[in-house]
């Protein structure tokens, strides 16, 4: 019997803040505004993969940049790109998908995280992101590729 563990699917050998940037920029006032109305907010998200030397491994990076607005002024803008390096031991045709699909879904509960307790850390009301269909966002990216061709 052979003694090697199989190497896993997905091995996800580090995850990192690659950049985290908070602002209020109507800090103080805007918080007597966010205490009387709820910010209208907007959830924009995006996804890069980007393959390293070492072969099989590949960074993920999960980019999330939240804007809220109350009174049409702006509350708060949060920009997070949270990162993975990931080695796959796939068949090459299922990397793609994997890479935008299944390794964001696995580090995004880590990403929505340090959302929330970054706004709770700037004096702002909580924000739990909902949950991201990545499948559907990767489905529409390769949909408006196919169009361009």
């Amino acid at each position: 019997m052979d003694n090697q563990h199989p190497q896993p699917a997905i091995l996800i050998q580090n995850q990192y803040i690659k950049d985290l940037s908070m602002e209020i920029p109507h800090a103080p006032q805007i918080f007597k505004k966010l205490q009387q109305n709820a910010p209208k907010v907007n959830v924009e998200v995006n996804i890069e993969a980007q393959k390293l030397e070492e072969e099989k491994t590949f960074n993920i990076l999960l980019n999330i940049r939240v804007n809220g607005d109350v009174e049409e002024e702006k509350a708060f803008i949060l920009e997070l790109s949270y990162g993975a390096v990931v080695s796959l031991n796939i068949k090459p045709e299922h990397e793609e998908p994997v890479l935008m699909i299944e390794v964001p879904h696995m580090i995004f509960p880590f990403a929505r995280q340090i959302v929330s307790s970054t706004m709770a850390n700037a004096g702002l009301p909580p924000l739990m992101l909902n949950p991201i269909d990545f499948m559907a966002m990767y489905n529409a990216r390769k949909a408006k590729e196919a169009q361009k061709q």
